[in-house]
């Protein structure tokens, strides 16, 4: 009789443990925030049975937080199926299957060993990190179109988990298709982000959708830890080169304004970018007088818009020649360093990287520091 008692009591505690662990946490309960030190669009708090992602500002003025249940292992399913309207969407994690709508996304996916969940992507040909590109290259990542009007014939076939998205407002139909379809829709808003390492930082949004928080903390601790390294390094220097940045299409110069990411980088690599005390949401664009008169004498010029070369500005413009840095070749361009399908390096790696840029940055301002650094993006157009 006391063999039985003890038994029973044995399978009701076991039971009721498992039952337990299924029991979702009380959201009014505090949950654990995941540390973050300079992004702002994103947050993420454990419960212990979930998480909740939220996603603030994935575009600029966004008036909406767009939140998503992260659902561990052993979640009580019929519970869950009765949250659905509480959430933007209800995700298993990790994730095994993902879309990705940017090639700035595809850095994150390399840099947490998750390259092998990419099952599809909106121009293929953009991206060319080798382990991704060797990927699609053996056809284990369907081609989707455009992002704006993505296939959703070929994405409802291979079923992911999850699309990551990116958008400048909210109103793309092909997602709300998506959504409609029961396939969860996450707007990544790195872009907007203010600083170079917040919008790295979001690797960690990643590292939660695939159980990898650990793994992306230290990835981007080394990440940031470069960089200030090379900030420091570059403060060391008393002579800061004046820049020129961007080029004219149509009459009209378009360049980074001082509150910028870009202009942050320049800041950092210690050197004086002629305009960063301006301010605005987007580029500068200004006639060419103004820019002339201001950088006319600029030692270095950076980033020429998509002008491959010293004749392409020539023969866009013969008013690109007249500057001091054309005349004495000191143009650098990341738009030349590219992958085998024609994708341009910067574009995919430079907001999960800014370390590389900056000491990119450092190397061409600064020739007599970072002696061992070979330039990773820029290249001086011949």
């Amino acid at each position: 009789m006391k063999i039985k008692l003890l038994l029973f009591f044995t399978i009701t505690i076991l039971f009721s443990c498992k039952n337990e662990s299924k029991k979702p946490t009380n959201p009014s309960e505090k949950g654990t925030q995941l540390s973050l030190k300079y992004a702002n669009g994103f947050s993420i708090t454990d419960y212990k049975t979930y998480k909740l992602l939220e996603i603030k500002n994935p575009w600029p003025k966004a008036d909406k937080i767009y939140r998503f249940a992260l659902l561990k292992k052993n979640y009580d399913a019929e519970f869950w199926s009765n949250e659905q309207t509480n959430f933007d969407g209800i995700i298993e994690i990790p994730i095994k299957k993902i879309v990705v709508t940017s090639t700035t996304h595809i850095p994150a996916l390399e840099l947490l060993n998750e390259e092998q969940t990419l099952v599809g992507f909106p121009g293929t040909d953009y991206i060319s990190l080798e382990k991704t590109r060797a990927r699609i290259d053996k056809h284990f990542v369907r081609e989707l179109g455009k992002n704006e009007g993505i296939n959703t014939e070929v994405l409802l076939e291979i079923k992911p988990d999850v699309v990551i998205a990116f958008g400048i407002d909210g109103n793309n139909k092909t997602f709300e298709t998506i959504k409609k379809s029961a396939i969860p829709v996450i707007y990544n808003g790195d872009w907007v982000e203010h600083s170079p390492l917040a919008k790295a930082e979001w690797i960690k949004f990643f590292g939660a959708l695939f159980n990898k928080e650990k793994e992306a903390d230290s990835v981007f601790n080394s990440i940031e830890k470069n960089y200030l390294e090379a900030k420091t390094l570059a403060k060391k220097i008393k002579n800061r080169p004046t820049i020129l940045s961007g080029a004219m299409h149509n009459d009209v110069w378009f360049l980074p304004n001082g509150t910028s990411t870009e202009a942050q980088l320049l800041k950092d690599a210690n050197t004086n970018y002629l305009w960063s005390d301006s301010e605005g949401t987007g580029s500068l664009s200004l006639n060419f007088e103004s820019v002339y008169i201001k950088a006319k004498d600029a030692d270095i010029w950076l980033s020429p818009s998509n002008y491959p070369s010293k004749e392409a500005l020539k023969n866009s413009s013969l008013q690109h020649t007249m500057f001091k840095a054309y005349q004495n070749n000191t143009i650098y361009s990341s738009i030349n360093t590219t992958g085998k399908t024609g994708g341009i390096l910067y574009f995919e790696m430079g907001t999960s990287r800014p370390d590389l840029v900056l000491k990119d940055l450092i190397k061409i301002c600064h020739p007599e520091l970072l002696k061992n650094h070979d330039l990773y993006f820029f290249k001086r157009l011949d």
